[in-house]
């Protein structure tokens, strides 16, 4: 059986709104001269009628909504035309399989839920907002909805003399969201906005490429600047020190987090958004792109223990998804995880989970010492930077914790010396550390415009693949479409070389040996290099020989 519900008088006491001697004397009158109770309370001034139509809704099983952590994409805008949105007080807010949330003023007017379904064909989910809210969000979506151009060119220019209030009106808020719902529908993974001499340029980072947007008006700069400091939470006065903001928004109905840093140039201040989309994170180590033999090897080793294991490779090659997809594996009930991370990226549930605040003194280092006394089974260092941080991770292997972390090395060789040249001892290294895995990011060959074609004798001497001249061999490119932005490239795969520490490379780590030296080593004992993983790819028909290129140049095959 369901719940009852609650009577309003009771949600108004529990809301603090009204009191029980209130009430009672509001029930009298009733009883008396009969009407609603909420009308009573509001006209003897007890409550205001918002907050009565509140407690209503809340008995009804309504949700109060707060459009304004919501950008609603023009798509759903278009579902219900101005002049019936603002006649009835209405807002559509996201659509979910077949069914469209709408913020409304009365959730409860059935004619108008009625009116809705017949307008989209799509079932009504009704939400309460606040009126004021609605009318702010019909004044920023309605009007021109079309290309980012109609948008500028909607805006009176007269207006920007003031042009940090300006990033609070109408068309500045329309640009800036179109702007934003344009990058998560790209999957972008930042936006770029980028002040020039004479224009305000926009670049979307996308599968790991920078790829130019529209340039806008230099004499909108400052007002989107500001828009984007209010949204973040940041000081719009100041616009001579770098800052750094969050803003955590809803598109349609997903929730994204975006991370904002701006920094002043000589030609105003540049924005940088990393937009975190935990709904398109790929999160499991089958679907990253192992090979088979090197994600049997990979489990064996995060399976164990005690040790570290390191993950190498430049920013954006993907090792905190790498990481990620492991703890998931790993995260059951029996088994205490706790990372300490710079920005923690994404939350998951089961996870004890730490920022790093240096200005309060919440270092790697600091959190690490605090990890061992919280009774850890596993823990995660978002990267190891310093001699403490390493010392304490190594530490915390050898007296029986599994250590996972990330290290800035071009090859997985490279992990030791860099460890030696931290000032950490090789004994320690060589007895703590279980394997080094270090990996990149290749874009794929777009499915929808893919085409085979044979490779030239030239192009595989250049890759190193001399034993496939004159072998029956075809290598595949995309010719570009609408689904990949005319690139040919659309989705990336994960490349991988995994050094397994084996009493050959202990003993190599030992004598200080030169990374070129425990290269060596391994490839004897059967590594796979990076160019080598990047080859198979190709040979597969899942890349480009420009891309393996472009990817692995700065490494040895």
């Amino acid at each position: 059986m369901g719940e009852i519900p609650k009577k309003i008088g009771e949600l108004l006491i529990e809301k603090g709104l009204i009191t029980p001697s209130q009430l009672n004397e509001a029930l009298m009158e009733q009883k008396m001269s009969g009407g609603k109770l909420g009308e009573i309370i509001v006209r003897r001034g007890w409550a205001s009628r918002e907050a009565v139509e509140k407690c209503l809704n809340m008995q009804k099983g309504i949700t109060a909504f707060n459009l304004s952590s919501y950008i609603i994409e023009p798509e759903v805008i278009r579902l219900i035309p101005e002049f019936f949105a603002r006649k009835y007080k209405i807002m559509p807010v996201f659509i979910v399989e077949s069914t469209l949330t709408v913020a409304m003023v009365d959730p409860t007017n059935v004619y108008v839920i009625d009116e809705i379904q017949r307008l989209t064909k799509l079932n009504v989910e009704p939400v309460s907002c606040d009126e004021i809210e609605i009318r702010k969000a019909q004044d920023q979506y309605y009007g021109p909805t079309g290309s980012l151009q109609e948008i500028v060119s909607s805006i009176d220019k007269n207006k920007l003399v003031e042009a940090d209030k300006l990033g609070e009106e109408a068309p500045i808020i329309k640009i800036v969201n179109y702007l934003i719902i344009q990058a998560v529908q790209n999957k972008a993974s930042d936006i770029h906005i980028e002040p020039e001499e004479n224009v305000l340029n926009v670049r979307y980072r996308i599968d790991g490429m920078l790829h130019r947007q529209p340039a806008l008006p230099k004499d909108l700069a400052s007002a989107i600047t500001s828009r984007f400091k209010i949204m973040a939470g940041l000081d719009i006065a100041e616009k001579r020190l770098p800052q750094d903001g969050r803003i955590m928004m809803k598109i349609g109905s997903k929730d994204i987090d975006f991370r904002v840093s701006t920094c002043p140039t000589v030609h105003g201040e540049n924005i940088v958004l990393r937009i975190l989309d935990k709904s398109g994170l790929v999160l499991g180590l089958e679907s990253l792109g192992f090979p088979p033999q090197t994600l049997a090897t990979f489990k064996e080793l995060i399976s164990s223990p005690y040790g570290i294991l390191l993950v190498t490779g430049p920013t954006g090659s993907g090792k905190t998804t790498t990481l990620y997809s492991a703890l998931q594996l790993l995260n059951k009930e029996d088994v205490n995880i706790m990372t300490v991370e710079d920005p923690v990226e994404y939350q998951f549930p089961g996870m004890r989970q730490v920022q790093v605040n240096p200005v309060a003194g919440l270092t790697f280092a600091t959190a690490l010492r605090s990890f061992l006394r919280q009774d850890p089974d596993i823990i995660m260092v978002g990267e190891i930077r310093d001699l403490e941080t390493a010392e304490i991770a190594v530490q915390a292997a050898l007296t029986g914790h599994m250590v996972f972390s990330t290290l800035h090395t071009n090859d997985s060789p490279s992990a030791f010396t860099r460890l030696m040249n931290m000032g950490v001892e090789p004994f320690l290294i060589s007895s703590s550390i279980l394997g080094v895995l270090a990996q990149r990011l290749l874009r794929k060959v777009c499915d929808k415009c893919k085409e085979s074609y044979e490779p030239k004798p030239e192009l595989l001497k250049s890759l190193g693949l001399d034993s496939y001249i004159n072998k029956p061999v075809t290598f595949m490119k995309g010719r570009g479409c609408k689904v990949c932005n005319q690139t040919g490239y659309k989705g990336r795969t994960g490349i991988y070389e995994l050094l397994k520490v084996t009493p050959t490379i202990q003993e190599a780590v030992l004598k200080k040996e030169s990374a070129d030296v425990i290269r060596e080593l391994a490839i004897k004992d059967g590594l796979i290099t990076l160019r080598q993983a990047a080859l198979q790819k190709l040979l597969g028909g899942l890349t480009t020989p420009e891309e393996v290129m472009r990817v692995t140049l700065d490494v040895e095959g």
